[in-house]
């Protein structure tokens, strides 16, 4: 039987780079959905690798200060 941790089933995420600058800024998804004017569950599963928009790319990027195209590189 092959368990997965918490913490494995995090870093294989497509975008696992999101998740550590959530917490290298100490902040939570509602925290980021917020600031970015985004609802929680948009937020979450943009970080879980599932596919965004331009529109909710932008907003995240621009609260991390980070290009929106990073959502869209392998």
């Amino acid at each position: 039987m092959n368990v997965t941790t918490k913490s494995q089933s995090t870093e294989s995420t497509k975008r696992y780079w999101l998740y550590k600058l959530r917490k290298d800024h100490d902040l939570t998804q509602e925290q980021i959905a917020k600031l970015a004017g985004i609802e929680r569950s948009t937020y979450t599963k943009a970080e879980n690798g599932y596919p965004v928009s331009i529109e909710t790319a932008k907003a995240i990027g621009k609260v991390f200060g980070i290009s929106w195209v990073k959502f869209f590189e392998e």
